[in-house]
Formats: C-alpha cells, sequence, structure tokens
C-alpha cells in the first residue's frame, strides 16, 4: 500500500498494561491527514506527558472530531486466565477486537500499534492472524509509536482516560487508600496488603502478577511463624 493510497489513520495503544490492580484498557482512533494536524496543533501527545486536567480536555475533542474510536476493557480475572494466554496473547486478540469492530473494509487504512511485545515481528503475526479483514490495511506495529505519531497518542490519551475512569470507580468503592493500581505506589501496596485478603474475590486484583503471589507468599510465611 503506498502512501497515496492511505486514507486514514487508525492509531491504537493501551494503557494500565502493567498494575496490579484494575484493568488494562486498549483503545483504536481513526482520524484522517486534517484531523492528525489539527490534533497536532490543539496539543495532542503522549498521554504520559499531559497532565490529567490537559488530557481530559483532550478526551472531549478526539471524541468529537475523530472519525469514531473504539474501545476495550480487560478485567483482572481474564487477565489472570490462563486460557487467554499470556499477556501479549491476550492484548493482540483485544487490539484485533478493535480494529475489527472499526475497519468495516471500505477505505484503506494504515494502523499503527504501540506494540507491547519486544518482538515486533512475532507478534505483529499474531496480530494479523486475529484480524478478521487485512485486505484493506497496512499494519504498522513500532515501539514509543505513542509518541511518534499523533493518532496513536491519541489513543493513548483515550486508554488513559478510560482506565482512570475505572480506577474512579474502584476509588468510590473502596476509598482512595487504593492508589494508582501500580506496585511502584505505596499507597497501593498498603492497600494491597490490608485487603488482599478480604477482597480477593472481588474481581480487583491481577492474582497471577508477581506482586500478589508474593505478598501471599508472605502471608503463608507469616502463619506459619507464628
Amino acid at each position: 500500500m503506498s502512501k497515496e493510497e492511505v486514507i486514514l489513520i487508525l492509531g491504537i495503544d493501551d494503557a494500565g498494561r502493567g498494575p496490579v490492580i484494575g484493568p488494562m484498557v486498549l483503545a483504536g482512533c481513526l482520524i484522517d491527514k486534517n484531523t492528525e494536524d489539527e490534533f497536532k496543533k490543539s496539543g495532542v501527545k503522549d498521554s504520559k506527558d499531559l497532565t490529567p486536567r490537559r488530557r481530559e480536555h483532550l478526551v472531549s475533542m478526539i471524541k468529537e472530531k475523530a472519525i469514531t474510536y473504539g474501545l476495550e476493557v480487560v478485567f483482572p480475572e481474564e487477565i489472570d486466565d490462563k486460557a487467554q494466554g499470556n499477556l501479549n496473547e491476550l492484548e493482540a486478540k483485544k487490539i484485533a477486537s478493535v480494529i475489527n469492530k472499526i475497519n468495516d473494509g471500505s477505505k484503506k487504512i494504515k494502523v499503527v500499534v504501540d506494540c507491547p511485545s519486544v518482538n515486533i515481528t512475532a507478534w505483529t503475526d499474531t496480530l494479523k492472524s486475529k484480524i478478521d479483514n487485512l485486505s484493506n490495511l497496512d499494519i504498522v506495529c513500532e515501539h514509543k509509536a505513542d509518541r511518534n505519531h499523533i493518532a496513536v497518542s491519541a489513543a493513548s490519551i483515550l486508554a488513559k482516560s478510560k482506565r482512570e475512569e475505572e480506577m474512579d470507580k474502584l476509588r468510590k468503592k473502596y476509598g482512595s487508600a487504593i492508589g494508582s493500581g501500580y506496585s511502584s505506589d505505596p499507597y497501593t501496596i498498603k492497600f494491597l496488603q490490608e485487603n488482599a485478603n478480604k477482597l480477593r474475590d472481588e474481581g480487583i486484583f491481577r492474582q497471577s502478577w508477581g506482586t500478589w503471589k508474593n505478598l501471599m507468599a508472605e502471608k503463608r510465611q507469616m502463619k506459619l511463624e507464628i
């Protein structure tokens, strides 16, 4: 597919791939070149480089001006399900779902994905195997695509916004002490230590994560020592 043939750009990115609490979100944002230029002028960039307030302002504009967008929310129980494969395989499946929902096959689309795997070639092949219709698509998977492509930056903003929306639901239910959900957050670790057993069946923890397994091992050891 030549550059002249590319009419639309579909950027895809994730948010919440690594935390021990809450969902992972995959987002796709379909735009044309004019909208790409407009997004760039408006300050659309990787969500990690934006304040929460600025991000939420841009979310509204992205949703209004994009041709369309799609989201997949993947909750901890599905992430922990071994039948879904490893996280790279699960992410390929969910990204393909976003693409399949957006792509009606009527126009040529350049799909740019922020690749979650070290092995770009193998992961791209896995992704392609899960897409219903490849005939009108040019699939490009890259590292740091959220920094290098405006459409992927827009998708990263949509994904991060949805992830925070889901975390706000958890904070409303369990209190702000839940923190960001990431293992690097001391508030999250404290919440996990205090609530892991009590809330283990609530579906909020990724129990296949090393953070969870290590904590459970520590608790078992403490019981043995008592």
